[in-house]
């Protein structure tokens, strides 16, 4: 099952409705933990995330509202008695802060630091790309290697057919006939998470391709300066950045404690996203991963 869930949407200050960041990615057997800011546990509960899921815990970087949940999260994998190990992902800029929110976390829990300092692969699948922001700061890509969706008239005038289909996608030829002579390429399936940031190549190339973007959308394309000032994207840049890289399906989070009313966020983001189809994220949303791009026979 592959599927987003929101865990809160807010940035530097939460709001009655609105919980500091945080998201758990399901994608198949993994579980990526995104950014958890204060009361991740406890938004975890209300969304019935169980802490067993997690596999990953990524961080952008190591402002408060993106890290500040980690010890509460940690401390509930140890009392659920997760037992597998689990992966940190994070900038080695932010080492000592993130060693400090490990130290306040309840000690047995199978951890394994993986400071990143660069952009390129971190992880089977998972890769970084370095943002803008006023501190270090990386976006995460998550891709499914392509493969082969197979064409059930093909394999009937094939004369394949029982576990002679299993044998044909294990050895690519059997009888003569060869797997691309009964199937068409699949594209693999792309995440992408940008927080955090200024417009810039990093976050460009994330998000280039992605079937689900995540994308701060702290401010309102009428703040733009302060956007420009704090190192943010605006609603209307959120959208071109979807647009540019022909995203499926953009998701909007990460809003001032300004805007009481997201809406015109959301309208200002579709105004400039082409053809992506643009989500506002709300607390404890649950947003299933897009379907297949279709390939032509």
């Amino acid at each position: 099952m592959r599927a987003f869930v929101v865990l809160g949407t807010s940035s530097q200050a939460p709001t009655r409705t609105r919980n500091h960041n945080g998201y758990l990615l399901r994608w198949d057997s993994e579980g990526l933990l995104l950014d958890p800011g204060e009361g991740t546990q406890r938004q975890m509960i209300l969304a019935g995330v169980s802490a067993n899921r997690i596999t990953r815990i990524c961080l952008t970087h190591v402002h408060g509202d993106h890290c500040y949940g980690l010890p509460g999260v940690l401390s509930r994998m140890v009392l659920d008695g997760v037992e597998h190990p689990v992966h940190l992902h994070y900038p080695a800029s932010g080492e000592d802060v993130v060693r400090a929110l490990v130290s306040l976390a309840s000690p047995g829990l199978d951890l394994h630091l993986q400071p990143h300092g660069a952009a390129g692969a971190i992880a089977d699948g998972l890769e970084v790309q370095r943002l803008d922001h006023r501190i270090e700061a990386y976006g995460y890509r998550l891709t499914e290697p392509d493969g082969r969706t197979l064409l059930p008239e093909r394999l009937a005038a094939a004369g394949i057919a029982g576990p002679n289909v299993g044998r044909l996608l294990y050895q690519r030829t059997l009888n003569g006939v060869r797997l691309e002579d009964v199937s068409v390429p699949r594209p693999g399936q792309r995440f992408a998470f940008v927080m955090d940031t200024a417009v810039c190549a990093g976050a460009e190339e994330l998000a280039d391709g992605a079937d689900l973007l995540v994308a701060e959308s702290t401010f309102s394309d009428d703040d733009g300066a302060l956007a420009a000032q704090y190192r943010h994207l605006t609603a209307g840049q959120a959208g071109d950045l979807a647009a540019g890289g022909e995203v499926g399906l953009l998701v909007l989070t990460h809003f001032s404690s300004r805007y009481a009313d997201l809406t015109p966020l959301g309208e200002q983001a579709r105004a400039r996203a082409g053809n992506t189809a643009v989500v506002i994220a709300r607390d404890l949303d649950v947003i299933p991963f897009p379907k297949r791009r279709q390939t032509a026979a």
